[in-house]
């Protein structure tokens, strides 16, 4: 977690874009990537020639011929040289480097910079600055990891985020994605994919998942959500693990550009140095890609429609709706045994339309449902109200049982300010989780319990808890009409009396 004085810089720069003229925060966030950009392409550059001519090898910078292109050399120039210094010169030249593999530049060929006034640049990039001098001191006294600290600063730019966008995506809070990664469980040779990706919370999500297996106990922490976390991978003693797990693991697909950029930096700021974060609709003609993935983890967009005549031949459910679509998507994005965890809104679990009922018979019939967890409506707030729920589900294999968990909290109010409370299910979703047995798991008043897929079939597929789920009402024993007239009259008689004594004393 950040300490408090990161907390303070990285609001005070918040302030600045504020104040500065760039109040909407999506903007901010992909303004505050390109700086970070700059800066760690000077710091990765530089660790580079330090390394090649430690081993006496020749190393060709990317700012050969543009020393004055560097972060370190622009930092100390005054407001009026910096702002058109970089707007003009360094920004063009981040979508021309070739060498190095810099991911992060093939998203940036339609990208603008639009910060407006030389001051809020130079302030910009002195808070930054004072970030990363704070994080190497922290590094050094307290021994925090530099990739989790700068990542850690990352996410909590993110958190500014809390709006959703005009498509309906919006980023899922830390907590339930972890949770998540716990129920489908990617593991070191997994290939992961989000074809929805937004900031790659997912993406990072399983990345840390991974990481706590491959920690060692002694290293590992319980987090403010009462869930084990381990980042050192101290247990990955074989560089070629690391390269598995940085370059060849991670894969994801959005539509907006701005939303790639972020993504793709959000990976970066983690240690994943090779993130394939492509700019793709998913769900167009133009998207190709199926069998390819062990582990699919999504929140695909809720609110969006595509056009009919745009949709994949892939797809067969006869609908336009998005979060429909993007359940057979991520069917047909598995390989047979692939694992799957995705957020959908109620409707989906049991819409009447043949589109709805389609899909849930795909998800009984084509693969093995395990488990549907419900969330209370708040989860998402300040985004959205809507209730959701998450399917786990493994394509190929048959469906037997559906494992159902009616959770009523995640460990924060569900108002739109989400404050920190006591009541957290996750823990306890978790731990059931792997527990589970269609054998125990048979009392339909508890949180959790399992249904057999005939019923589920018997039922036109439907599958909100609620259809399963039994209410276990108290009977009230109330005492007999007569002695509680009796207690009415005698409480009119005192009530009589007290009236008496007090207007005696006012007589």
């Amino acid at each position: 977690m950040l300490s408090k004085t990161l907390r303070s810089k990285i609001d005070s720069l918040w302030d600045k874009f504020w104040s500065g003229g760039i109040a909407n925060p999506l903007t901010a966030m992909e303004q505050i990537s390109y700086l970070l950009f700059m800066r760690r392409l000077d710091a990765v550059d530089r660790k580079r020639q330090e390394d090649a001519a430690w081993l006496g090898q020749k190393y060709t910078s990317i700012f050969e011929g543009h020393e004055d292109y560097r972060w370190s050399h622009f930092r100390h120039l005054s407001g009026e040289e910096m702002l058109p210094h970089v707007r003009d010169k360094v920004f063009p030249f981040l979508k021309t480097i070739k060498n190095g593999g810099q991911v992060f530049t093939l998203s940036m060929q339609d990208a603008i910079f639009i910060i407006p006034k030389p001051t809020l640049l130079v302030e910009a990039v002195g808070i930054i600055d004072e970030i990363y001098d704070e994080i190497e001191r922290e590094r050094q006294e307290e021994g925090q990891t530099f990739h989790d600290t700068q990542g850690d600063l990352y996410e909590h730019l993110l958190a500014e985020i809390s709006s959703a966008g005009k498509n309906g995506q919006f980023r899922t809070p830390r907590h339930i994605i972890q949770m998540i990664c716990h129920l489908v469980n990617p593991r070191l040779g997994d290939e992961v994919c989000d074809p929805a990706c937004g900031t790659s919370g997912f993406l990072l999500g399983a990345f840390q998942h991974i990481l706590t297996q491959h920690t060692t106990p002694e290293n590992r922490h319980l987090d403010e959500n009462g869930l084990e976390r381990g980042e050192l991978g101290d247990m990955l003693t074989d560089e070629r693990q690391w390269q598995v797990l940085r370059e060849r693991t991670f894969h994801g697909y959005d539509f907006d550009t701005t939303m790639v950029r972020i993504g793709l930096m959000n990976l970066l700021l983690h240690g994943i140095d090779h993130p394939r974060i492509n700019y793709r609709d998913t769900l167009s003609k133009k998207f190709d890609e199926q069998d390819c993935y062990d582990v699919v983890l999504a929140n695909p967009p809720f609110k969006g429609s595509i056009d009919k005549g745009d949709i994949n031949e892939d797809l067969k459910l006869q609908t336009t709706k998005t979060e429909l679509l993007f359940v057979n998507r991520i069917i047909n994005l598995l390989r047979i045994g692939g694992r799957a965890g995705v957020i959908v809104p109620d409707g989906v679990l049991f819409g009447s339309s043949k589109a709805h009922q389609d899909l849930r018979r795909m998800l009984l019939d084509n693969c093995e449902l395990q488990g549907v967890v419900s969330m209370p409506s708040g989860v998402f707030k300040p985004y959205a109200g809507v209730s959701t729920a998450v399917l786990v589900f493994v394509k190929g294999g048959k469906t037997e049982h559906v494992w159902f968990y009616d959770m009523q909290a995640d460990g924060y109010s569900l108002d739109d300010k989400r404050a920190k409370v006591e009541a957290n299910d996750i823990p306890d979703v978790i731990r059931r989780w792997k527990a589970r047995s269609p054998k125990k798991d048979t009392d339909r008043t508890a949180k959790a319990f399992c249904v057999p897929v005939e019923e589920i079939r018997g039922n036109k597929y439907d599958l909100s808890i609620n259809r399963y789920k039994e209410t276990q009402y108290e009977e009230v024993q109330y005492e007999p009409p007569k002695v509680i007239l009796a207690k009415l009259k005698a409480l009119e008689t005192e009530i009589q009396r007290d009236l008496a004594e007090l207007e005696g004393m006012l007589g």
